[in-house]
């Protein structure tokens, strides 16, 4: 009878256990897809079942008549929604969304490279996820973050896979796999989940930056690390450096130490920067503006000034007519090449003042004289001016790099042309005899776009400049838009390499360091929102200020 009575209330706890069961489907049925419920006969479930449904690379919606479909018998299940597109900054160009968990960073996960040169990507993310890095490695285990390079295209693109509870992101070239660690960063930063699905991302522009003038206004070392470690998050790949101007010379010389000014960075500090700038992928673009915005060198070279037919003295101009000239500055521009690596440096070229007198001729009469003496009977100043550029460029040129110079330093109506190979940074078209864009662009030439009327941040606002702000840039700028308000036309799309959004120090005191920081913050994340992808944003302004900070 006893036994009897036990069969008897094992049945009855089945039939319960079975009346449980189907109670629980009901109800995920009726709740939807989306909810997420957990239905198995013996009520248990975990991460493993749902990584190896996630990874047959079917939601809980799959038909199961199709082949590898989920067994019609209970088993430990979960639906989930499809997956919503990352939320980053820049926005990913693609996202496919796919049902399953997503990821998130746990203690003890690891990062892996399948190529050795993606060890320093791997060991920046794990740290900051609080991963194990585990090296160069073949074998595959739960929540592993793999990076790696292959493909062909564009070597800052990179796909990103969120499946069976695995990241995998690969691309190319290391500055697209690193693009990808940055994507996975943001989505998961604080706590929350890299979702499902597979981002394809690239930018639209290939030139993405950010100026400082550290010759009027310095900044110390690790306030320019800093800024580099958040250009590096938001995808930038150019930081420039203005170090030489009327005010001061800010980077220690071993040719010319009598140019330096008191406060200014050693070597040792310039390589620190430009070690953690290519780690990020940041390229350092220099900067040793002349003939103009030269003060400095020639207030320790009195005997270099230019001055006028009545010999006054022109502010901040180098007197180009005089050889010794040349060559200081070309023992500059070598010196420096070593000392910045990159592949990209600015030439300047931009407001000298012997131009902007109404007869440069008969005001620089030793100008005139030189530029006859080179170019013949018609040579004028802008011609010398010009052919100083161009010589400037060939010492450049040696080292193998690629040079840009300011598009007022590309003078009209000369015999002599600026050299070929000159990428026009354009700022400005309020310079005497102001050409527009499209003179540059149809002449075949390739533009960086520097608009002053967008992306120029002037301390003490001094003229006419104002802050820019982040939501003028997101709202009305684009790469196109390299002048004023208007945009070139579509056709000139591709001459135009990209951005650069620049703090100049015209009055040094008007901020400090941190409200610099502060100030820039927001029309840095639009700036490069309209590099990345330079059609018509799909956050509004408000929704797109509350996901930066969201970010940090």
């Amino acid at each position: 009878m006893v036994t009897q009575h036990r069969r008897r209330d094992s049945a009855r706890q089945v039939i319960r256990k079975r009346a449980v069961v189907a109670a629980a489907f009901v109800g995920t049925i009726a709740l939807g897809a989306g909810v997420g419920v957990w239905a198995s006969a013996d009520g248990s479930g975990g991460a493993e079942g749902s990584a190896r449904h996630s990874s047959s690379g079917r939601g809980s919606g799959a038909d199961p008549a199709e082949p590898g479909a989920p067994s019609a018998s209970p088993r430990p299940s979960r639906s989930y929604p499809l997956s919503q597109a990352p939320r980053t900054i820049p926005a990913v160009r693609s996202h496919t969304p796919a049902r399953g968990p997503g990821w998130q960073p746990r203690s003890g996960e690891r990062v892996v490279v399948s190529d050795a040169g993606l060890a320093d990507e791997g060991r920046l993310v794990a740290g900051e996820l609080g991963l194990t890095y585990a090296g160069r490695t073949d074998d595959v285990r739960a929540g592993d973050v793999r990076l790696a390079l292959g493909g062909s295209g564009n070597r800052e693109s990179y796909t990103m896979t969120v499946r069976g509870g695995r990241v995998d992101i690969s691309g190319p070239g290391e500055a697209g796999v690193f693009y990808g660690t940055r994507t996975l960063k943001q989505e998961v930063h604080g706590g929350g989940t890299a979702p499902e699905g597979v981002v394809r991302d690239e930018p639209a522009k290939p030139v993405r930056g950010f100026m400082l003038d550290i010759a009027r206004k310095p900044y110390s070392e690790s306030w320019i690390e800093d800024r580099i470690r958040e250009l590096g998050d938001l995808k930038f790949n150019e930081l420039g450096l203005h170090f030489s101007d009327d005010q001061a010379f800010r980077i220690e010389s071993s040719t010319h130490p009598e140019i330096v000014s008191p406060d200014h960075l050693t070597k040792a500090q310039v390589r620190k920067i430009v070690e953690l700038a290519n780690s990020r992928h940041i390229t350092v673009v220099p900067e040793i503006d002349s003939p103009g915005h030269l003060g400095a060198v020639i207030a320790a070279h009195p005997d270099l000034q230019l001055r006028n037919v009545n010999g006054v003295a022109t502010r901040g101009a180098i007197d180009i007519s005089k050889p010794a000239s040349a060559k200081i500055v070309d023992d500059l521009l070598n010196e420096y090449a070593g000392l910045f690596t990159g592949g990209q440096w600015n030439l300047g070229g931009d407001e000298y003042q012997a131009l902007t007198v109404r007869d440069p001729q008969g005001s620089y009469p030793q100008l005139a004289a030189a530029a006859r003496q080179r170019y013949g009977s018609g040579g004028t100043v802008a011609d010398l001016a010009t052919g100083w550029l161009n010589d400037r460029a060939g010492t450049v040129r040696a080292h193998g790099r690629t040079m840009r110079a300011w598009n007022d330093g590309f003078l009209r109506g000369t015999s002599v042309q600026p050299a070929k190979d000159l990428q026009a940074a354009y700022w400005t078209g309020k310079e005497i005899g102001a050409r527009p864009p499209a003179e540059y662009l149809s002449a075949g030439r390739k533009v960086i776009n520097y608009n002053d009327e967008f992306l120029y941040y002037v301390l003490g606002q001094p003229q006419t400049f104002v802050y820019p702000t982040g939501q003028r840039i997101y709202e009305q700028w684009n790469p196109r838009v390299v002048r004023g308000t208007t945009a070139v036309p579509a056709r000139y799309d591709g001459q135009i390499l990209g951005g650069t959004f620049a703090v100049w120090g015209d009055f040094p005191h008007a901020q400090t360091q941190d409200q610099v920081a502060a100030g820039v913050r927001m029309p840095l994340r639009a700036t490069v929102q309209r590099l990345w992808n330079p059609g018509k944003p799909t956050l509004s302004w408000a929704d797109f200020q509350k996901l930066a900070d969201r970010l940090g």
